[in-house]
C-alpha cells in the first residue's frame, strides 16, 4: 500500500528535491503532497488524513518550534520530521524533544537513504501503534472481565491488579504494588479456619500451573471474606524462562447468588415476577394430584388483554409494560394466596383456581376479575383503561392435564373475545371446532391477500328525504376457494390478532378509491365512499401517509372519501386520535363517527375532534320499534348532531316504522336492508343508473 506523504515548505527547491528522492522509492511507495503553509497543511490533514509529514518550520505563517508543536497537537500519531538548514540543527533538536520522530538537514534531502528512512520511521511508528494497541487492548479486556487477575514478580511480589482483584481484595493497585501475594490475598480453610498457602508460591517454586481447592475463603483488607476460586499459572519469556506468575480468581457466593437468580428466573416471568408456564405447569400437576386426595376442585382462567396491543403502539412499550405490572397486582389482588397467577407471556396471564364446590365459584373470581382490571391504571401519570376476554376451563371435565387445561381455556377465551371482549366463557367441546377454523383462516389470510380473493361489497347510503343514494360504504368480503364468500365477522377479529388487517384495509382503501373514480368517469355520480378504519390500521405509524399516497395513486378527490373510525379507538388516547384526524381532515378527506352511542359517547370530544359525520349504531335503530322505548337514543343523537352541524346516518334501517321515525326526526341519510344489501360493484353502478332511487328494493341479489 502506497504511504501518503505531506511536505510542507515554502522552498520550492527544497520540495523539488524531495520529491525526486522519494519519486525513486520502489514499486511508487509514496504519494506525496506539497503545501506552502501551516494554515493549507492543516486543512489536508483534517480532510484526507497523511502517514508521514516533512516540515520546514520556517513558513510564511508560522515559524520555529510553534510550527512543529501545532503540527503535533493536530496529528499526534502521525510521524514528522523536521527539515531544516545545517545552522538550524538545535531547533530540529528541540522539536525531536517534542516528539518529532528525526529530522533531515538540507545537504541529505536528495539522498537515496531519504525513501528507506521515511519507509523504516512510517513502519516504526505502525509497530508502536500496532504494540500500544494490543497493551491497551489486553488492559481494558483484563479490566473489563468480572474474575479477579494479580501478576507477581518471581519474589512472589503483585506487579499487576485489574479492577476486579482490586473490588475482590479490597487493595488498590497502586497500594498493593511491591508487597507480596501473600499480604494481598490471606487464604484459609473455610471449614478449618486454618491458613491456606497461597497457589502463586506453588507456581513459582515448581513452574506449573495449580488450583485452589473449594471452599478457599480470602480475608478482604477490611477483614470481610468472600468464598472463592481461582487457578494459577506461570509466566515466561520469549526463551521459556519463568518471569513470575499470575492467579485468576472470582467470587463463588456471586455465582451462587447467581445459580439461584437464573434458577427463579426460569421458573418467573422476568416483568411482572409472576409464575411462568413452565412453573405453572408444575403447579397445575401438584394441584392435580392434590384434589384427587382431597375431594377438591381447580379451574383454569386464560386471560388476554382486550387491544392491549394498541396501547403499547400508541403510548410505547415502557408504558405497555408499567401497565402489565399493575394488571399482575390487580390479578394477584383477586385469588387467594393458595391460588397461582402466572403470565405466558405478551399480554397473556393464566390462573389456576382452587374452589370447595361448584364451578360458579369461578365465575364469580372471573367477574371479580374483569371488574378489577376495568378501573383505572395510573401509568405514567395517566389513567389508561383496559379490559380482558378470560376462558376457563375445569379439571377434569375440560382436561386431565396442565396442557389440556391451558388448550382449552385458551380456546374459550378466544370464544370470549368473538363475544365481544370484557367477559368471560366457559370452555364447550364445540369450541374446539371453531378454533380449529380460526387457525385454518389465520394459516389462509396471507395468501389470500397475495392471490385476490378479497372483494368489496358496497351498500348504499340514502336521502331519506328523497330516496336518492348520496353514497356507499365499502365492505370486504372472501371468496375463499373453499368455504365460498365469507363475510367479515369470520376472518377480520382474527386479521387484527395477527397484524394481517393493516395491508388488508390498505387494500379495501385503494379498492374503493380506484372504484369511485371508476364510477366517476363513467358519469354515475356516486357521492362519496365511506371505509371503516380498525384500530390497529388508526395506531399504525404510517396510516396517515398510506392514506395521501392511496389518494394520490388512484387520482380521488379527498373530499370523496369518507374514513369512518368508532368512538372507543378514537378515545383510546384522544390527543394523539385529535392529532391523526386533523392532518387527514387538511387532507380534505371527511372524517365519521362509527357505531356512535356504544362507547363513550361524549360531547366534549365531538367538539373537540374535525368530525364531520354521525353514524347511529344499528342496535339503536332496532329499538325504534320498542314502544317502551320509543328510539330515545336515536332522537338524542339527531338532534346532538342537527346542533352540532353534524351529519347523522343512520345504520340497520329494515322495516318501515323505522324509516318514518328517522324522517320525522329529520335524520338526513341513512342505509339498510330496507334500501339495499351491500352488492358488487357492478349491480351497485346499476342502482346509480337507475332513476328510482327512492324505491330501492330490499335484499338486492349479491353478486
Amino acid at each position: 500500500m502506497n504511504n501518503r506523504v505531506l511536505i510542507i515548505s515554502a522552498c520550492q527547491e527544497d520540495v523539488t528535491v524531495l520529491k525526486h528522492a522519494l519519486g525513486k522509492a520502489e514499486d511508487d511507495a509514496f504519494i506525496f503532497k506539497c503545501v506552502g503553509s501551516l494554515s493549507q497543511a492543516v486543512s489536508d490533514i483534517q480532510s484526507h488524513g497523511v502517514d508521514a509529514i516533512l516540515v520546514d518550520m520556517h513558513l510564511p505563517d508560522s515559524d520555529g518550534i510553534e510550527t512543529f508543536d501545532k503540527l503535533f497537537e493536530l496529528a499526534p500519531q502521525t510521524p514528522i520530521i523536521v527539515l531544516c538548514a545545517s545552522d538550524d540543527e538545535a531547533l530540529a533538536a528541540e522539536a525531536v524533544q517534542h516528539g518529532a520522530q528525526s529530522y533531515l538537514a538540507k545537504g541529505f534531502f536528495g539522498n537515496y537513504f531519504v525513501p528507506q528512512l521515511l519507509r523504516n520511521i512510517i513502519q516504526r511508528k505502525a509497530v508502536e501503534e500496532a504494540a500500544f494497541f494490543e497493551k491497551a487492548r489486553a488492559e481494558i479486556t483484563l479490566n473489563s472481565i468480572s474474575d479477579a487477575v494479580i501478576g507477581t514478580d518471581m519474589a512472589g511480589n503483585v506487579d499487576y491488579l485489574n479492577i476486579a482483584a482490586e473490588r475482590l481484595t479490597g487493595w488498590p493497585r497502586t497500594d498493593a504494588q511491591g508487597h507480596a501475594i501473600t499480604e494481598i490475598m490471606q487464604l484459609v480453610d473455610g471449614a478449618t479456619r486454618h491458613e491456606k498457602p497461597n497457589p502463586v508460591i506453588h507456581v513459582l517454586k515448581f513452574d506449573t500451573p495449580t488450583i485452589l481447592t473449594p471452599g478457599t475463603i480470602l480475608i478482604q483488607r477490611d477483614g470481610g471474606e468472600v468464598e472463592i476460586e481461582d487457578s494459577a499459572a506461570p509466566i515466561h519469556d520469549s526463551k521459556g524462562k519463568i518471569k513470575g506468575a499470575v492467579i485468576v480468581f472470582h467470587d463463588t457466593t456471586a455465582e451462587h447468588l447467581i445459580a439461584k437468580k437464573m434458577e427463579h428466573l426460569a421458573q418467573h416471568d422476568f416483568l411482572t415476577n409472576l409464575p411462568n408456564r413452565l412453573l405453572l405447569n408444575d403447579r397445575i400437576s401438584q394441584a392435580i394430584a392434590y384434589v384427587k386426595r382431597h375431594r377438591k376442585h381447580l379451574g383454569v382462567l386464560f386471560l388476554d388483554l382486550d387491544n392491549f396491543k394498541h396501547i403499547n403502539d400508541s403510548l410505547g412499550h415502557e408504558a405497555g409494560d408499567q401497565l402489565l405490572k399493575s394488571i399482575a397486582h390487580s390479578l394477584c389482588s383477586c385469588v387467594r394466596n393458595s391460588d397461582t397467577v402466572s403470565r405466558q407471556g405478551g399480554d397473556e396471564f393464566v390462573i389456576l383456581v382452587m374452589y370447595d364446590n361448584h364451578a360458579s365459584d369461578l365465575a364469580l373470581t372471573s367477574d371479580k376479575i374483569l371488574q378489577a382490571i376495568s378501573a383505572p391504571h395510573i401509568v405514567a401519570k395517566q389513567q389508561l383503561y383496559v379490559t380482558t376476554s378470560i376462558g376457563i376451563s375445569v379439571y377434569p371435565e375440560d382436561g386431565i392435564d396442565a396442557d389440556s387445561l391451558i388448550r382449552n381455556a385458551d380456546t374459550a377465551m378466544y370464544h370470549a373475545k368473538e363475544k365481544g371482549r370484557n367477559n368471560y366463557q366457559f370452555f364447550k367441546n364445540e369450541m374446539n371446532v371453531r378454533a380449529v377454523e380460526r387457525q385454518v383462516i389465520n394459516a389462509s389470510l396471507r395468501q389470500a391477500l397475495e392471490l385476490e380473493e378479497f372483494l368489496v361489497h358496497y351498500q348504499p347510503k340514502v336521502n331519506l328525504k328523497n330516496g336518492k343514494i348520496t353514497g356507499s360504504e365499502a365492505l370486504i368480503r372472501w371468496m375463499h376457494p373453499e368455504r365460498g364468500l365469507l363475510m367479515p365477522d369470520r376472518f377480520i377479529n382474527i386479521a387484527e390478532d395477527s397484524g394481517l388487517i393493516v395491508p388488508i384495509g390498505r387494500w379495501i382503501l385503494h379498492e374503493a378509491c380506484r372504484q369511485l373514480k371508476k364510477w366517476q368517469a363513467a358519469d354515475l355520480h356516486p357521492g362519496s365512499v365511506a371505509v371503516n378504519i380498525s384500530a390497529v390500521e388508526f395506531r399504525h405509524r404510517d396510516f396517515v401517509e398510506s392514506v395521501r399516497n392511496i389518494l394520490a395513486e388512484t387520482g380521488l378527490d379527498p373530499k370523496c372519501l369518507q374514513l369512518e373510525i368508532t368512538e372507543t379507538v378514537l378515545m383510546r388516547d384522544a390527543a394523539a386520535s385529535n392529532d391523526i384526524l386533523k392532518v387527514i381532515k387538511d387532507m380534505g378527506v371527511q372524517l365519521a363517527v362509527d357505531d356512535f352511542g356504544t362507547g363513550y359517547s361524549s360531547l366534549s370530544y365531538l367538539t373537540q375532534f374535525p368530525i364531520d359525520v354521525l353514524k347511529i349504531d344499528q342496535s339503536f335503530v332496532k329499538e325504534i320499534k320498542d314502544h317502551e322505548h320509543e328510539g330515545i337514543i336515536v332522537s338524542a343523537v339527531i338532534a346532538m348532531g342537527n346542533s352540532l352541524k353534524l351529519k347523522v346516518i343512520a345504520e340497520g334501517i329494515e322495516e318501515e316504522e323505522q324509516l318514518a321515525f328517522l324522517r320525522n326526526k329529520n335524520c338526513e341519510e341513512g342505509q339498510g336492508y330496507i334500501f339495499s344489501r351491500p352488492v358488487c360493484a357492478e349491480q351497485f353502478a346499476s342502482l346509480l343508473a337507475s332513476d328510482t332511487h327512492d324505491s330501492l328494493i330490499s335484499n338486492a341479489p349479491v353478486c
